[in-house]
């Protein structure tokens, strides 16, 4: 920044925007993964593992792509695809079209396990993050939601693009 750039600090309602933000970034994933702990034995991101490979074609994704989809690094994706594995959930497979590079595919079982989990994952979303809003606040949410998405993730990462968001 050179002298003729002014910092433009935040105003109070966008101070006490951004820290409100910043505590439900810093709380939510916690809660959301206490509940699937408690209720299922999995974490969040075992979770979002799972399911997002119910969203992939025949719930086929390479790892690669499953890692942008949880935002995980590999090595984290590996470690808890190996755990997944153990536990009959996920099996991985070299991909018959590249052979460098490895799938990760939801197993009946896995499949089953994101449908007894779901239930009590989308009631604790539901009364964490919707009950307290109103109908309009809702799709307020959502919109600003999107913006600032746009703003962080320009091109749209895998995860927004497999779910049309």
């Amino acid at each position: 920044m050179d002298g003729a750039d002014e910092l433009r600090w935040l105003d109070e309602d966008e101070q006490a925007a951004w820290t409100t933000l910043v505590s439900v970034l810093l709380t939510l994933p916690g809660a959301l993964d206490a509940q699937l702990q408690a209720d299922a034995g999995m974490t969040l991101y075992e979770y979002l593992v799972l399911s997002g490979l119910t969203y992939a074609p025949e719930g086929t994704m390479r790892l690669s792509d499953l890692a942008l989809v949880t935002n995980g690094s590999q090595s984290r994706l590996s470690q808890v695809a190996t755990k997944l594995e153990r536990r009959g959930w996920l099996v991985r497979q070299r991909d018959p079209d590249d052979g460098r590079s490895t799938l990760a595919v939801l197993t009946p079982a896995g499949r089953a396990k994101v449908d007894q989990t779901s239930p009590g994952h989308v009631e604790t979303v539901r009364r964490l993050i919707f009950d307290p809003l109103t109908a309009a606040q809702v799709r307020q949410m959502r919109e600003i939601n999107r913006r600032i998405r746009t703003a962080v993730d320009p091109n749209g990462s895998v995860m927004f693009r497999a779910h049309g968001v």
